[in-house]
């Protein structure tokens, strides 16, 4: 992850923030157009987020239930005013794209799986977003309809050759995906934590919740390529799971309900 030495804090953090980073060196550690986000160096760290108004709620909620289950960062401090504000502590470790964990991609690959496997086995009766499966089928839908399509994060496996193509796929097979999985929403190699191979837990968590299981493993699948630059490890990925989990057709429609964004 990669961090630029700043002069201090950044403007307009909130007066109860700032109190607890003080004193720390700040870096940008962004790597997203839509939030900014600073690590604190100052005690065990801490990661600063800050985005438009509201935009942070879904992600500081489900943080603190991914730390409840021993498996997030743990939230100090969420505001939202002219801006949202998300102050968290470090997870332990380094995230799966540190170079360490790059250059062993076998051990990589099923460290993944590993870890997504025991994610997915979790009890989440009591998570408080209980249907990622109905709001992913709308924002797709509503994607569709203004004209927000982008066939380039696909596996080549999965692309399709237009926008109708893949819409079409969506609706055909929009009614086999399942709700009752605890989904991470965006499992990519950043958003994984290691400490010395072991896992430490999940960060940016904003799109987690009760959906289908295969929304995480389209994303496992694309990270390893996207990451490792080779879509060799991709059989390796879905065998380490279980092949008795994954229905490739679910993928599928997965694959094109993502090129909507």
């Amino acid at each position: 992850m990669k961090r630029v030495l700043l002069n201090g804090v950044p403007h307009g953090v909130p007066a109860a923030i700032r109190k607890i980073i003080e004193g720390g060196a700040v870096y940008d550690s962004s790597c997203s157009p839509e939030a900014r986000v600073y690590f604190i160096d100052k005690d065990g760290g801490y990661y600063l987020k800050t985005s438009r108004a509201a935009s942070l709620a879904r992600e500081a909620q489900m943080s603190e239930y991914f730390e409840s289950k021993g498996l997030g960062a743990r939230v100090l401090y969420y505001a939202t005013e002219a801006a949202d504000w998300l102050l968290t502590e470090r997870v332990a470790g380094e995230d799966c794209t540190y170079g360490a964990y790059l250059a062993e991609p076998l051990r990589l690959c099923d460290t993944m799986a590993e870890a997504l496997r025991l994610l997915h086995s979790i009890d989440a009766s009591d998570c408080p977003v209980r249907n990622r499966t109905a709001e992913y089928i709308a924002l797709a839908e509503d994607n569709y309809r203004s004209g927000n399509y982008d066939s380039s994060h696909f596996p080549d496996s999965f692309g399709y050759r237009s926008a109708d193509e893949a819409y079409a796929a969506l609706q055909a097979g929009k009614g086999a995906l399942g709700c009752d999985t605890l989904l991470h929403g965006d499992y990519c190699l950043p958003n994984i934590m290691l400490d010395n191979w072991r896992l430490a837990g999940f960060i940016d968590v904003g799109n987690g919740g009760i959906g289908d299981r295969h929304v995480d493993l389209f994303w496992g699948a694309w990270t390893l390529e996207f990451n490792l630059k080779t879509d060799k490890y991709r059989d390796r990925f879905f065998d380490a799971y279980g092949r008795d989990k994954i229905d490739l057709d679910i993928l599928k429609t997965v694959a094109a309900a993502e090129v909507f964004g």
